[in-house]
């Protein structure tokens, strides 16, 4: 419990290698997690040389964890296997479409989530990169990922060379609703984005990028509606590609 609640993200790494042994106990027991059906619709790519760190990189926006962490994990939603299962055992897969994705959507971050609180409690420290569905196109063909398989999340890991601060959260009253959801007041909004709007890093990014609200900040600059657009747009053909959408 304590791991969860003091977790950061980290971004800086020691160059102390992750034994394979322990890496790999770990996908295991976080191969545990809940999964659609028993079929364990995932896959994982393990990248460790660091030419293919530095080809990944660009697909990440060259953030520098790619290439400072030891192991870079690309958790992939994959109904390729299962598929593969149904033909050689005379059943035929019906699994090419967009329901499909989600149900193995979802059976790869149950398991990327169950990897990351385990790692944290082995001692070792991740960030997440959530540039994986931003530009997924150019890494399926660098990893080499064939139909019904996408990839849906990137974890950087490795022995931690900083403590960051812990980033804020929400109070626990503006995210839980009892029995049935409770559409938000203009009150409401403002007591639970308060202490957001209060901390000083977060009016410096305001008074930085000359915007009037911290709100701003995410619409205008951070999360603009083109890019999201632009992104879905090609996400959408990811999935065509990929076999998973009409």
């Amino acid at each position: 419990m304590d791991s969860i609640k003091n977790r950061r993200t980290i971004r800086k790494y020691k160059s102390q290698d992750i034994p394979e042994d322990l890496l790999n106990g770990l996908l295991e027991d976080s191969f545990r997690a809940s999964t659609m059906g028993n079929m364990q619709l995932y896959s994982v790519v393990v990248t460790r040389s660091n030419e293919m760190k530095s080809k990944l990189a660009p697909m990440h926006f060259n953030q520098p964890m790619v290439m400072g962490a030891p192991v870079v994990l690309t958790f992939c939603a994959d109904f390729n296997r299962f598929s593969l299962w149904c033909k050689q055992r005379k059943a035929e897969p019906g699994y090419d479409n967009f329901l499909s994705f989600i149900n193995a959507l979802s059976d790869a971050l149950l398991v990327t989530q169950n990897f990351c609180t385990l790692a944290e409690e082995a001692g070792l420290g991740i960030c997440y990169l959530g540039t994986t569905i931003y530009n997924p196109e150019p890494i399926i063909d660098l990893l080499k990922l064939p139909k019904l398989v996408v990839p849906v999340a990137t974890i950087t890991v490795g022995y931690p060379d900083e403590c960051p601060s812990q980033p804020d959260r929400l109070p626990l009253s503006g995210i839980i609703h009892n029995e049935v959801y409770s559409q938000y007041t203009p009150e409401d909004i403002d007591e639970i984005y308060a202490y957001k709007e209060s901390l000083p890093e977060n009016k410096h990014f305001i008074e930085v990028n000359k915007k009037e609200t911290l709100a701003q900040i995410f619409t205008d600059i951070r999360y603009r509606k083109a890019d999201n657009e632009t992104m879905s747009s090609g996400l959408i053909n990811v999935l065509k590609r990929q076999g998973f959408f009409e």
